[in-house]
């Protein structure tokens, strides 16, 4: 598989990209609504940030849990032979 198709499929890092989409917009939405939206969002963004990292540590968890149960059958998946 492609690396970078293979990277467009990882649940964790679409969840980071979603992460970065949903503050930025945020950021730049309230820069440009008022001072006092601009603190509002300054703090939603720093509560939804930690779900973020912990929705992809979990993730990363239940990744690594799946590949100590099967350990055969995540190293038939890295090496392809012809």
């Amino acid at each position: 598989m492609n690396p970078f198709a293979a990277l467009l499929r990882s649940r964790k890092f679409l969840l980071m990209v979603l992460d970065l989409l949903v503050s930025t917009a945020l950021y730049f939405g309230a820069k440009y609504v008022g001072p006092s939206a601009f603190e509002d969002i300054q703090f939603l963004i720093a509560v939804l940030q930690p779900v973020f990292v912990v929705g992809i540590g979990a993730i990363a968890y239940e990744d690594g849990e799946r590949a100590k149960a099967a350990p055969d059958s995540l190293a038939l998946r890295r090496v392809s032979k012809p």
